[in-house]
């Protein structure tokens, strides 16, 4: 209990004396004015950004992809290619999968029809 700070101790710091609340006030307001700051200028960046991407032409949209993608590592593009290909695998199956489905549908439909008939 002698080792515990009172109130007054807690809240007064020894090495630095409190500033007037205008002074204080006035620090928030120009923290707060220089994240404001930033953010529209991050927006604006990003706005510009799009701009440009809209204008540039496809054959130079192409060759930065190209360039892109040289300039990864081998690692992470060999990772890429194998995923593209697992997904490409997968959809091919699928696609079959729907195509025999649908043949099988047809055909029973066929044999329903002519067991009407007869």
């Amino acid at each position: 209990m002698d080792t515990e700070k009172t109130e007054s101790e807690k809240t007064e710091s020894p090495a630095q004396p409190q500033k007037p609340i205008v002074d204080q006030m006035t620090d928030l307001a120009a923290q707060a004015a220089g994240t404001l700051a930033e953010t529209a200028v991050k927006v604006v960046a990003k706005r510009a950004k799009k701009a440009i991407a809209k204008r540039t032409s496809t054959p130079v949209k192409k060759a930065a992809k190209v360039v892109a993608q040289a300039a990864k590592t081998p690692r992470s593009r060999a990772k890429k290619t194998a995923k593209k290909r697992v997904q490409k695998a997968r959809k091919a199956a699928a696609k079959t999968a729907q195509r025999s489905s649908k043949k099988l549908s047809k055909k029973r439909s066929k044999k329903a029809g002519q067991k009407s008939r007869g």
